[in-house]
């Protein structure tokens, strides 16, 4: 292990009228009011001096960044390949535990422990995953007279492990699902419980959260299989392969209450959030407050929240999570006893700075906040930005080098909080996530508005990622009317998410954009300066004729510029207008269309027409030909499509975990060929068709990239 020294960040104070804000590297204040304006505290109360961040990205920059507010030392661990990573840089010091895999670095404890005693940290805070629902973590620095800025170890087992919380949860009474209340020991004893339940259920791990090691299971064959991944997945996740199951709740949704104690009895919550927008369990979209929620039901569950932490001397913040029927009875499905992703949704309504109040709860001072304090006040959105390809099951992994990154935390009522920056990689061995993109406002939608406007400035280039599948959900008609629950994407997308589907309208705006940026282009390519050059003969571009390829479709297009606009006639008869007030060296395009303010981002264009644009979330390609060169077009050949029903690609770069075939054998459709893990989720590859291995490329234990071929088929 290694330490190295950096200097502290500045910190960035804004003045607004008499008060002063506090604006970290990786949020923004929310205009009108200090961010954290029920941050109830006593200034005088002492402090740690020193806290090491058992976490790396976003989450460690999230503490961090409190620390730093508070006059607090901080320590960054890191692996090897973060050694430049942005929470790296922000601590005042870091200390380097291990090789890229997690379980050599981020999840191991003693060189963690040796990192916390070298640099005499005297408090941890683990952020959430890796060793954050850690018990023996917990213990060893208790042991070292060090504090865990969590809850207590006995808390940890009591909660952390979902069968042992289920038991606590129902002598508290409070509301449970109907399962097995037991660790599941083997495949034949998961599908007997399977039926004496009643399908579907819900397998999943003991330990753990974040939606690994968690299968639905409809029979008794996915049971089996679903017994089989989510046992490796949770011993890849969490150390820990115990399972437990339960009754699947078909049609819910899962909201969850934000709980804050302290060591002197004192519990509250912070009200909900509503997390019902997920793919492979895991959460896309929150809000809070919950639309669904009435205020009695608010109180109910609230409630239960706190019984429950009370029932296990709870301290710290911690998030009770429920299933909500469409009848709002609601069931006890597990506690976090950790910091939440989510919680910068639960901190705009309340104005608490919840990391803050961890760290004063763990010193052992008391809540100064009461129940009463804790209202809803206005409306926030999360929307997880992921290295993921939406196309692809609603977002499969994707890595690369951020090439170009900006964030749109220029604009009011924006929080982004991330762990990276332009050129920062995203790689095979940690969560894809980006970044968590948080706007507020005082109506749900005005805080709806302000996302989409965030998600339309977002400059992201280098990696695939899922703003198209975020950008399409917030201005869906049932995510706006609040309609949705945990199978709202399956409802929505039935077939999967195919981009944006403009109406054409939407179509003649995307044309008519594309078509002024080539004749602008050809505009600026006709000017010289600073030469003594003869200038080359003038074209005239009055009527400029274009044809131009979105899609399926294809359509002639005249062009006039005409003063500060371009009058852009596509087809035979519709006229817009499109304001000549973009620079084509920007990445964000502002201008209006027919007097309409419309955001568009010109990610490449070539010098045989090909522009591609992001509009409204979805990248869109368009050839943009002169009409003298659009017939000629016509005779170029067309790129032949691969028969990839004789291969197994694939889907995401990741790691091989198994190969279950070799050269010569004979596989049936839907046969499993090997299993590829990536982000620590386990992924099933079959075979498309009846056929004989004709060649293995890989073997277990090797990395593979998108698209690669892993088996062929004769």
């Amino acid at each position: 292990m290694h330490s190295r020294h950096f200097q502290l960040a500045t910190l960035k104070l804004l003045s607004c009228g008499k008060s002063s804000r506090f604006v970290s590297t990786s949020s923004t204040v929310f205009r009108n009011r200090e961010f954290y304006w029920n941050d109830k505290h006593d200034p005088n109360e002492s402090k740690f001096e020193k806290v090491l961040i058992a976490n790396r990205g976003e989450i460690a920059c999230r503490v961090i960044n409190s620390c730093k507010r508070l006059g607090i030392k901080t320590v960054a661990i890191h692996s090897d390949v973060d050694s430049n990573a942005v929470h790296v840089q922000l601590a005042d010091e870091a200390v380097c535990v291990g090789p890229a895999q997690s379980s050599e670095s981020y999840l191991n404890m003693p060189h963690i422990l040796e990192a916390v005693q070298s640099t005499g940290a005297d408090a941890v805070h683990p952020g959430y995953g890796f060793l954050s629902e850690n018990m023996a973590f917990c213990k060893a620095l208790n042991n070292k007279r060090v504090k865990f800025i969590g809850p207590n170890s006995a808390a940890i087992h009591a909660m952390g492990d979902k069968i042992e919380s289920k038991r606590i949860a129902a002598q508290a009474q409070v509301n449970c699902i109907p399962g097995y209340d037991g660790v599941v020991k083997d495949t034949d004893e998961c599908v007997k419980y399977a039926n004496e339940i009643g399908y579907p259920v819900m397998i999943k791990a003991s330990a753990g959260g974040g939606g690994k090691g968690m299968r639905i299971a409809w029979n008794d064959k996915e049971t089996r299989e679903a017994f089989r991944f989510s046992s490796q997945e949770a011993a890849s996740s969490f150390g820990d392969d115990r399972l437990l199951i339960e009754k699947y709740i078909d049609n819910p949704r899962h909201i969850e209450f934000q709980i804050l104690c302290d060591e002197h009895g004192n519990a509250i919550h912070l009200n909900e959030r509503e997390c019902s927008i997920q793919r492979r369990n895991q959460k896309v979209i929150e809000e809070a407050p919950s639309t669904f929620l009435d205020e009695g039901t608010r109180q109910a569950m609230g409630e239960q929240a706190v019984s429950l932490a009370r029932a296990v001397g709870y301290s710290s913040a911690g998030t009770v999570e429920f299933l909500v029927d469409s009848k709002k009875n609601f069931y006890f499905l597990e506690m976090n006893t950790r910091l939440q992703v989510e919680h910068p949704i639960t901190e705009c309504i309340t104005g608490v700075d919840i990391v803050h109040q961890m760290i004063r709860t763990a010193k052992g001072h008391p809540l100064l906040l009461k129940q009463s304090d804790v209202g809803v006040n206005g409306w926030a959105f999360e929307c997880r930005v992921y290295a993921e390809d939406p196309y692809k099951h609603f977002g499969l992994p994707s890595v690369g080098r951020l090439t170009r990154y900006t964030e749109p935390t220029f604009i009011p009522n924006v929080r982004c909080d991330s762990g990276i920056k332009e050129g920062s990689e995203i790689s095979i061995y940690y969560d894809p996530m980006i970044s968590k993109l948080v706007t507020y406002g005082s109506t749900r939608q005005e805080a709806l508005n302000t996302m989409q406007k965030a998600l339309d400035h977002y400059v992201i280039r280098g990696v695939t990622h899922n703003i198209p599948l975020l950008r399409d959900i917030i201005t869906e008609q049932r995510f706006v009317t609040g309609d949705i629950n945990t199978k709202y994407l399956f409802e929505v997308y039935p077939d999967g998410f195919k981009g944006k589907q403009l109406t054409n309208a939407e179509q003649n705006n995307v044309i008519a954009i594309a078509s002024s940026i080539y004749l602008k282009n050809e505009l600026r390519s006709q000017m010289f300066k600073n030469q003594d050059r003869l200038k080359v003969l003038p074209v005239s571009y009055k009527d400029f004729k274009l044809q131009v390829k979105l899609g399926d479709r294809t359509v002639d297009v005249t062009v006039n510029p005409n003063e500060g606009e371009f009058n852009v006639t596509v087809g035979d008869d519709t006229i817009m207008r499109v304001k000549d007030s973009f620079s084509l060296s920007q990445s964000i395009l502002e201008t209006k269309i027919n007097g309409e303010d419309t955001t568009i981002q010109l990610l490449s264009r070539d010098g045989v027409g090909l522009i591609k644009l992001r509009y409204m979330g979805t990248v869109f390609k368009l050839n943009v030909l002169p009409a003298r060169f659009a017939s000629i077009n016509q005779h170029m050949l067309a790129k032949p499509e691969i028969d990839v029903s004789n291969v197994v690609q694939a889907p995401m770069p990741g790691l091989i975990k198994s190969v279950a075939v070799k050269v010569g054998q004979m596989v049936t459709e839907g046969m499993e060929i090997c299993v590829l893990e990536a982000m620590k989720m386990q992924n099933s590859l079959v075979a498309g068709k009846d056929g004989k291995v004709k060649a293995v490329h890989f073997k277990a234990g090797d990395t593979v990239d998108d698209d690669e071929v892993i088996v062929e088929l004769e």
